[in-house]
């Protein structure tokens, strides 16, 4: 039985779009040169990093996504901004802040965004929350890493396509915004990490 490298994405679990589209490309290096899915990129570095120095850069990764999404907060509402800020922090070392203040600023995010569901822009501001509060996570429960960085980039592009008037043109915004957070997540990750390579 011949092998092809997306065969490894299937032992991961990804998802059968992102297996049917990568096998148009004879690696993964010239699939993620191309991608314009920023939620399946941040999927399978966070499948594929597990060291805490990896998942710190994921963390940066995935708090940059989901910075594309705070505009969309309401005024005044700082929490989401205090959990992407906060899991910078640990990501970077500063600050003297721990797994427990990300997981705690995390939390406080998904409170902005369940408390938002009143609010006249709640779906924009339930994804912005979102955004920032599974970035936040991410730093905090590394079994999770995955779904939570990719969970971020979704709920960015969630955010970002809030505003447009029919569901045609919600998923085609979607789709243009996974396409700019694609730029960001490649300026973290220039060249994908790398198979059987945990670190």
């Amino acid at each position: 039985m011949s092998k092809y490298w997306t065969d490894k994405l299937v032992a991961l679990g990804a998802c059968p779009d992102a297996v049917e589209w990568a096998r148009a490309y004879p690696s993964l290096t010239a699939a993620w040169k191309v991608c314009e899915r920023a939620d399946w990129m941040l999927w399978l570095a966070g499948k594929l990093c597990r060291t805490v120095p990896a998942r710190k850069r994921l963390v940066l990764a995935a708090c940059a996504c989901a910075r594309t999404a705070l505009k969309y907060v309401p005024e005044g509402e700082k929490r989401p901004l205090m959990a992407v800020r906060t899991a910078e922090q640990w990501a970077r070392g500063t600050g003297g802040v721990t797994v427990e203040d990300v997981r705690a600023a995390g939390d406080a995010a998904g409170d902005a965004a369940r408390d938002a569901a009143g609010d006249a822009a709640w779906d924009a501001a339930w994804a912005a929350a979102r955004a920032a509060g599974t970035a936040a996570r991410d730093a905090a429960w590394a079994a999770g890493t995955a779904w939570a960085a990719r969970d971020a980039a979704w709920a960015a592009a969630r955010a970002a396509a809030w505003d447009a008037a029919r569901d045609a043109a919600r998923d085609a915004a979607k789709t243009k915004a996974l396409s700019r957070l694609s730029k960001i997540v490649r300026k973290h990750y220039p060249i994908p990490p790398r198979w059987g390579r945990r670190g």
